[in-house]
C-alpha cells in the first residue's frame, strides 16, 4: 500500500468508475441465465485482476439492483425515507470502482476496457482531492 501512496504523489489521481446498466434499473425476477452471469463474472473477475496487476485498483463493489434501495432526505429537521430509487430510470448504478490513473485520458483508457461498458455505460468521475487548494480552486473556475 505504501507503493500506491508514493505512486499519487508523483501526479496520479483517483477516479471513480460508475457502472450504471439497464439490468440494475429493472432487474428481472429470475436475474440472467446462470451461464450468462458465470461468464459476465469472468469478465469482471479479469478485469479487476487487469487493474490489480497495473497498480491501478483501489477498491470496488458490484451493488445490488435499484429496487433494493433506500432514499434519505432531512426535510425541516425530520429524517424521510423511501424504499427503492428516487426516480424511475432506464439504467442505474449497478457498481462501481475507485482507480488510480495518471490522467484522465488513462482512466477513459481503463473505463473503456471495463465489462460494464458493454452493457451499459462507465461514468468516470474525480475524486475531490480535499487537500489540494489548487484543485478546488481550477474546479470553482467556469469551464
Amino acid at each position: 500500500m505504501a507503493a500506491m501512496s508514493q505512486r499519487r504523489t508523483l501526479s496520479t489521481m483517483r477516479y471513480a468508475f460508475l457502472i450504471v446498466d439497464p439490468e440494475s434499473a429493472n432487474p428481472s425476477p429470475d436475474g440472467p441465465p446462470m451461464e450468462v452471469r458465470a461468464q459476465v463474472t469472468a469478465e469482471y473477475n479479469a478485469y479487476t485482476q487487469m487493474l490489480r496487476d497495473r497498480g491501478a485498483f483501489l477498491g470496488g463493489e458490484a451493488l445490488q439492483p435499484n429496487p433494493t434501495a433506500t432514499t434519505v432526505r432531512v426535510s425541516d429537521g425530520r429524517t424521510v425515507t423511501t424504499d427503492g430509487p428516487f426516480i424511475e430510470a432506464k439504467e442505474a448504478l449497478g457498481g462501481f470502482y475507485l482507480v488510480e490513473a495518471r490522467d484522465l485520458d488513462e482512466a477513459i483508457t481503463l473505463a473503456a476496457e471495463c465489462p460494464g461498458a458493454k452493457y451499459g455505460a462507465i461514468e468516470i468521475r474525480p475524486v475531490w482531492e480535499y487537500g489540494d487548494a489548487q484543485a478546488v480552486e481550477e474546479a470553482r473556475q467556469p469551464a
